[in-house]
């Protein structure tokens, strides 16, 4: 009687598992996550770049309710949009994408301790606050190399956004790769003081062009160096660029050679998991840190997803060759490859800032054999030599 009792029991509860069982599968909480941008989604550069790897965690992750975005927002009213979405959103993660958004990032951390927030490209952390950043300093080198390949004027330009340590950094990997193939050849930069503005973006690239400067490089969040640089090949100057962020040779066919792409849902997508399964919490995150190059795949080279170099610039890279230590005589497109499988396996095995390296004014800033440290890159705040321009005060 005991024994048919337990096995009535046994099954009364295993009906009551099966029944409930919708209810138990659908009990995890989705986490809700927000994003602040500084651009409009359209800009085609940095904040476009984040709105796919938000688009990409919408279809992803089931788990997670991905909010509609903030965008355009001013780094002075980053505040006012950050209590919005704690507030009225009850957002559980905020992602804040810009620099300028760090002080009030860091604030809104002390103010809300049972949410988590994620600041992209800052330095400042908390026990609740931790900081990422998709570096891509490296592929600017590589750029680098065929720009100082391909120009015929020696003049190589940057458009830059922000004197931020950021862009000078990647100005400087830019200029390394440049005076490795051509020593000849010298960087100039005209600073836009926006992250977007494609007016003041024309006016700099075609001021650059104007100057000799036959090869654009750039840091701004719209396509408009690549369309100018276009423009002026269908006329019949060939203007050699390099796209920023998105891809943008679509724009430019004639004109862009390579380029920086960035992944942002990689970076994206491994915090939030991490914050799933408890690994990061509201309490642990002082030490998080995110420094994500090609190894880790957060960022990728070429103009187009998936082609390093457009094919029709690849026949005069092979052309330009040069002696170089590890590889002895070699044309500027191995070179580049090379360069690139190292970095992607092994970047302990090559990194453009390996000493010795001077700033402008010939101190030496990287003793011979030493590569730079994290907090180097993060606080560069000179130029190389090659660089003839000037940082804003």
């Amino acid at each position: 009687m005991k024994g048919k009792f337990l096995v009535t029991l046994s099954l009364l509860l295993a009906l009551l598992l099966l029944l409930n069982l919708p209810y138990c599968i659908g009990a995890e909480k989705k986490l809700r996550v927000a994003f602040i941008y500084v651009g409009p989604i359209g800009d085609y550069g940095w904040s476009y770049a984040h709105e796919v790897a938000r688009q990409y965690l919408i279809k992803k992750l089931p788990w997670i309710e991905v909010l509609p975005p903030a965008e355009a927002v001013p780094e002075s009213d980053a505040v006012r949009f950050i209590d919005r979405f704690v507030k009225e959103e009850k957002a559980d993660v905020i992602f804040t994408t810009s620099f300028g958004y760090m002080d009030a990032t860091v604030e809104a951390s002390k103010k809300y301790p049972d949410r988590i927030f994620f600041h992209c490209s800052g330095y400042e952390r908390n026990k609740n606050l931790g900081t990422y950043f998709a570096e891509l300093y490296q592929i600017y080198y590589l750029n680098g190399l065929m720009a100082g390949a391909l120009t015929k004027t020696n003049k190589v330009g940057y458009v830059a956004a922000h004197p931020t340590p950021e862009v000078i950094r990647h100005i400087n990997a830019f200029a390394l790769g440049v005076y490795e193939v051509n020593p000849k050849a010298t960087v100039d930069v005209r600073w836009l003081f926006s992250w977007y503005d494609p007016s003041k973006a024309r006016m700099a690239a075609e001021s650059l062009i104007s100057d000799g400067c036959d090869a654009l490089a750039f840091t701004e969040d719209s396509p408009t160096v690549i369309t100018v640089g276009e423009e002026y090949t269908k006329k019949g100057k060939q203007i050699y660029t390099f796209s920023h962020y998105s891809p943008m040779q679509r724009y430019g066919p004639n004109t862009c050679v390579s380029g920086q792409l960035v992944h942002w849902e990689a970076i994206y997508r491994d915090i939030l998991e991490k914050i799933r399964k408890g690994v990061y919490k509201n309490t642990n995150l002082e030490d998080v840190d995110y420094w994500w190059l090609l190894k880790e795949k957060a960022v990728e080279l070429g103009g187009e997803v998936g082609v390093p170099v457009n094919p029709k610039f690849v026949p005069a890279l092979k052309e330009k060759k040069i002696t170089d230590q590890a590889f002895g005589k070699i044309n500027v497109y191995d070179l580049v490859m090379k360069r690139l499988a190292q970095m992607k396996s092994n970047p302990e095995k090559f990194d453009p800032f390996t000493g010795p390296i001077k700033d402008q004014s010939g101190k030496v800033r990287i003793e011979t054999g030493r590569r730079a440290t994290h907090d180097e890159l993060w606080t560069m705040d000179w130029f190389v030599p090659n660089v003839i321009a000037k940082i804003p005060k």
